[in-house]
């Protein structure tokens, strides 16, 4: 695909939760294709350090600022600083800011942890879409990337409150795709499974869990480089989902074709889990 048809280059971005993980490595990789790209994270200090980061490359313009994606007015004075720095729409958000929770099955949750959880997970993709959708379609040829996760489909015991957070960001996605279909906006939602990322040590998990995620995302995790890089990537392409690892195909596929199968693994799993 030619640089002129490119969604990704040169493009006028919004990443939330650019301060660390794979909002960081999409951040790098736009200001890579010549993007000028607004760094946002609830903390401050990580947003300048990616802004740091990106002014040490050959190419690229950032922004660092603070933002609470649970809070709308926080998002609206997202959006506002983004129309106003770029002098006119926004070209690209990408919805990454998310958190992990883990550990508990329900009953043993708390409302608290689930207000937490979705308040960050899900409203907080919510709240993105509907303030800077108006921004991408203004602009014309646009694109919207949402970070959801394999758990938006695999059902995983003890992951009820991350799993509905991110299966309503994967039927969030679908729907906008749907509404924009025919359309110059784009859009892409992304499901891996492990990632090398800190989500795991900043969320609400337990030890045990906590253990667990570091263990296989050791070994088996994906670099949120490579991620990144794919996923925009197929962002131009045109696709929705990017399933980038096998584990996650595999489970996509068992749990379409054979579910019965499929639950009762995961009834398995929930009874030799070490928590």
């Amino acid at each position: 695909m030619s640089k002129n048809n490119s969604r990704t280059q040169q493009t006028k971005a919004v990443v939330t939760g650019a301060g660390s993980g794979i909002g960081r490595a999409f951040a790098l990789e736009l200001a890579r294709r010549g993007g000028e790209v607004i760094c946002a994270d609830i903390d401050g200090d990580r947003a300048k350090e990616t802004v740091a980061l990106i002014d040490r490359l050959p190419a690229g313009r950032a922004h660092p600022v603070v933002c609470d994606v649970a809070q709308t007015s926080e998002i609206d004075d997202l959006a506002t600083f983004a129309e106003d720095t770029f002098g006119g729409p926004t070209t690209l958000l990408i919805n990454n800011a998310g958190v992990g929770i883990g550990g508990k099955p329900v009953g043993e949750i708390g409302v608290d942890d689930w207000q937490w959880a979705l308040g960050i997970n899900l409203w907080g993709m919510v709240y993105g879409s509907e303030r800077f959708l108006p921004q991408l379609r203004l602009a014309g040829r646009a694109g919207l990337i949402n970070v959801a996760s394999t758990a938006a489909f695999s059902a995983a015991p003890t992951m009820a409150a991350y799993n509905v957070g991110k299966a309503g960001v994967l039927a969030l996605s679908e729907t906008i795709a749907a509404e924009s279909a025919g359309t110059e906006l784009a859009v892409t939602v992304l499901c891996p499974t492990f990632v090398k990322t800190n989500v795991a040590v900043d969320g609400r998990i337990t030890d045990q869990a906590t253990k667990l995620a570091e263990t296989v995302m050791r070994y088996t995790g994906l670099s949120a480089d490579r991620v990144a890089k794919g996923t925009l990537d197929a962002h131009d392409r045109g696709q929705l989902y990017v399933v980038p690892q096998l584990d996650a195909k595999a489970i996509w596929a068992l749990k379409r074709h054979l579910p019965r199968t499929y639950t009762a693994g995961l009834g398995l799993m929930n009874r030799l889990l070490p928590f």
